[in-house]
């Protein structure tokens, strides 16, 4: 059901002023296909894969999908999601720059916390098609924090640089990055397939 919402919104497609619901609804639908995944293969519930309560979970859906998306989701059986410590002060940092009473910066908030815990790179973990959306999506919801990523650093490293400083103290061991010996796992490239495109073609996700 929401391959149907993916189909149509590819990279470089998006008008130059154009509504950011429209995005917004598009990066939902890229999780939520995602969680629907992990649902229906026992790995997960949904409120377990994406983070959100089961009132904001249904409200997404109530509000952008089919009335059967509610149904397939099961969320009578789903809990509420519990943090662990990582994942709270992950949701913390982003909350403290998400757009002041945007309900929506706030929910993707939880999203991108929960979904950083995966293992693959935080634009495959949210099901996005490229790094480039998981871009914009920071760019939008949380400005004050992506302006911050000025050389390009892998997302998740961003993140957790910005925790360590916030705490005072630095992983680092190296001077600078140029003379890190570990300079590629920060801001080499992002490659790969989507988690979506994976499952298309039948590639079983680890």
């Amino acid at each position: 059901m929401f391959a149907q919402n993916d189909g149509c919104l590819s990279p470089g497609q998006w008008p130059r002023i154009e509504l950011e619901k429209e995005f917004d609804q598009h990066v939902f639908a890229c999780v939520l296909s995602c969680a629907l995944k992990e649902v229906e293969s026992g790995e997960a519930t949904a409120t377990q894969s994406t983070g959100l309560s089961r009132a904001e979970l249904s409200d997404v859906l109530t509000r952008s999908f089919p009335a059967s998306a509610i149904k397939a989701f099961t969320l009578d059986d789903a809990s509420e999601p519990e943090p662990d410590m990582e994942e709270e002060l992950l949701r913390g940092l982003l909350l403290a720059h998400a757009r002041p009473g945007d309900p929506g910066s706030a929910r993707f908030a939880k999203i991108i916390a929960r979904r950083a815990m995966r293992n693959d790179h935080l634009w495959q973990d949210l099901g996005l098609f490229n790094r480039a959306e998981l871009s914009r999506l920071l760019a939008t919801h949380f400005p004050t924090l992506a302006e911050g990523n000025t050389q390009n650093m892998k997302w998740k490293k961003y993140f957790y640089r910005k925790l360590c400083e916030a705490e005072g103290f630095s992983l680092c061991t190296a001077p600078n990055c140029r003379e890190c010996s570990d300079f590629e796992s920060c801001f080499g490239p992002e490659e790969g397939e989507s988690r979506l495109m994976r499952v298309k073609n039948g590639i079983a996700l680890d």
